[in-house]
């Protein structure tokens, strides 16, 4: 079965925090000063925002909150935000529920960062604070479509690895799936992504 590809599809998108991050001798700019939450009642329009900022169109932003109001994709706790000293919300990564075959796994994405604090830590914050929570609250299997170059360093590998594939044409190296526990099982198959990703 093929489709079209979900938001991203371009793995050189700008609305991720993409590039590996330098350390900081050669990077002076990087910093790992965020705090990081989840999405509270009140940070719907900064979500947007930085979606907006990040991003040359408003696709991802729309998607967001069309995952927001489906009950079969939102997850409470599961959509994470950085911020700088401050309280200026910069960074934001987003777990939802999508199936592999008929088992439930979490898709990330949308990821974003506002443009001037991109390759500065702020996506990295958020997702790994996101992929925690995830862990936290039992969840095991996440898929991510996305740079080869990027999520291998919160331990992403090729999903094909597990025997999942998406369902639509994409180069193998920006499928890719982490297991939270290793010493469970992993299904296998098609992913089946909640209806807002259009797939």
């Amino acid at each position: 079965m093929t489709g079209r590809a979900p938001y991203g599809a371009d793995p050189s998108s700008i609305g991720y925090d993409l590039l590996p991050q330098q350390d900081k001798e050669t990077n002076p700019t990087m910093t790992s000063s965020y705090a990081t939450r989840p999405e509270g009642a009140g940070d719907v329009a900064a979500v947007r925002d930085i979606n907006l900022a990040a991003f040359p169109t408003p696709h991802e932003a729309d998607l967001v909150e069309a995952l927001r109001a489906d009950p079969l994709a939102w997850l409470p706790g599961l959509s994470w935000l950085a911020e700088v000293p401050g309280g200026e919300l910069v960074g934001y990564a987003l777990l939802t529920r999508c199936h592999v075959g008929d088992a439930p796994a979490l898709a990330l994405g949308p990821c974003a960062v506002k443009p001037e604090y991109q390759r500065r830590g702020a996506g990295s914050a958020a997702i790994r604070a996101a992929l925690d929570a995830a862990r936290e609250q039992g969840e095991n299997l996440v898929v991510v479509l996305g740079h080869a170059e990027y999520y291998p360093r919160f331990g992403f590998t090729p999903a094909s690895g597990f025997g999942i594939r998406p369902p639509f044409e994409v180069e193998d190296k920006y499928m890719m799936a982490l297991a939270l526990d290793p010493a469970r099982p992993v299904p296998s198959g098609v992913i089946r992504y909640a209806a807002a990703f259009g797939v």
